[in-house]
C-alpha cells in the first residue's frame, strides 16, 4: 500500500540523519508494551526495509496486561495498535483501525492509517542515543506513552490530555458500524491536498504552516507531531536499552497519565 508523503517524511528523516550505519555489534533491546485501555487491542510492528518483522508484525493483547519483545539493538520501525479486530470474519479488513491486510500476524505490512504511530530508530552502540517519537501526521485512533526503562522524564513521550475522538472535527471522524468515533483522520489523510500533506510546492517547513486541524491534535496531543515538519520536533533522543509503550496511558477518556504512573510502569 502507497502511504501519503506525509507519513514517509518522519521515517525517512529517522533513518537518514540518526540511525547509526556503523559496524557496531547490536545489542539487543526490549520493547515492553503494555495495554491499559480498558478493551483489548492488537499491537502492531512494521519494521523500516532491511529490518526484520519482530513479533510477527502483530499480536493480541488484553486490558491491563503487557507483553515484552526482544529487538535487534539497532532496529527501526514502527509500531502502532489496532481496534476493534475479528479474524474470524470473511472480510478483507479484520480490524476497525489500523488493519494489516485482515491478518492477526502482519509479518511486515503497514497498517492502514489513521493509527497513531510510534516511530523508533535504535542505534547499535548502547552508549548513543536512541531516537524516536510519535505521529498522528496521518490520524489518531489511541493515546499512547513511550518511556526508557528505567525511568528519565528528559526522556518520555506523555500521552494525550484529550481524547482526540471525542473532539475529532465530523469532516475528519472514522466511524464503526454502531456509529462511534473510533479514529481520527489528519487532514492529508481526508483531502489529499499539497498544503495538509506538506508536499510539491508545500514541500518545505517554510512553506508547510500547520492548518486549523494540526492544531487540533496538537491541543489534544501536545507531544506528538501533529504534521509533518512540526515545530519544534517533538522528536526524543535517549540512550536506554529498553522501552515501555502504553497505550491509553491515562484513564479513559480522561488526562494525561501522570508521570509518576509511567514510572511505576517502567519497573515491570
Amino acid at each position: 500500500m502507497k502511504l501519503p508523503k506525509s507519513f514517509c517524511i518522519l521515517s525517512i528523516f529517522l533513518i537518514s540523519h540518526f540511525f547509526s550505519t556503523g559496524n557496531e555489534i547490536a545489542e539487543a533491546c526490549t520493547f515492553t508494551i503494555s495495554n491499559r485501555c480498558p478493551f483489548p487491542i492488537w499491537p502492531a510492528t512494521a519494521a523500516n526495509q532491511g529490518h526484520p518483522v519482530i513479533a510477527k508484525g502483530g499480536f493480541y493483547l488484553p486490558p491491563g496486561q503487557l507483553k515484552k519483545i526482544l529487538v535487534p539493538g539497532d532496529w527501526t520501525g514502527r509500531i502502532w495498535a489496532r481496534t476493534g479486530c475479528n479474524f474470524a470474519s470473511n472480510w478483507k479488513t479484520g480490524c476497525q483501525t489500523g488493519d494489516c491486510d485482515g491478518k492477526l500476524e502482519c509479518m511486515g505490512s503497514t497498517g492502514i492509517p489513521p493509527a497513531t504511530l510510534v516511530q523508533i530508530a535504535l542505534q547499535a552502540d548502547k552508549s548513543k542515543p536512541s531516537f524516536y517519537d510519535v505521529s498522528v501526521v496521518d490520524g489518531y485512533n489511541l493515546p499512547v506513552s513511550v518511556t526508557t526503562k528505567p525511568y528519565s522524564s528528559n526522556c518520555r513521550i506523555g500521552g494525550c490530555v484529550k481524547n482526540m475522538n471525542n473532539i475529532c472535527p465530523e469532516e475528519l471522524q472514522v466511524l464503526n458500524d454502531e456509529k462511534e468515533v473510533v479514529a481520527c483522520k489528519s487532514a492529508c489523510l481526508a483531502y489529499n491536498l499539497d498544503k495538509f500533506c506538506c508536499r510539491n510546492e508545500y514541500g518545505s517547513p517554510e512553506k508547510c504552516r500547520p492548518s486549523v486541524y494540526a492544531h487540533i491534535f496538537k491541543e489534544a496531543c501536545p507531544w506528538y507531531y501533529s504534521y509533518a515538519y512540526d515545530t519544534p520536533a517533538p522528536l526524543v533522543s535517549c540512550a536506554s536499552d529498553e522501552f515501555v509503550m502504553t497505550f491509553c496511558p491515562s484513564k479513559w477518556g480522561a488526562g494525561n497519565a501522570t508521570a509518576e504512573s509511567e514510572e511505576a510502569l517502567s519497573s515491570y
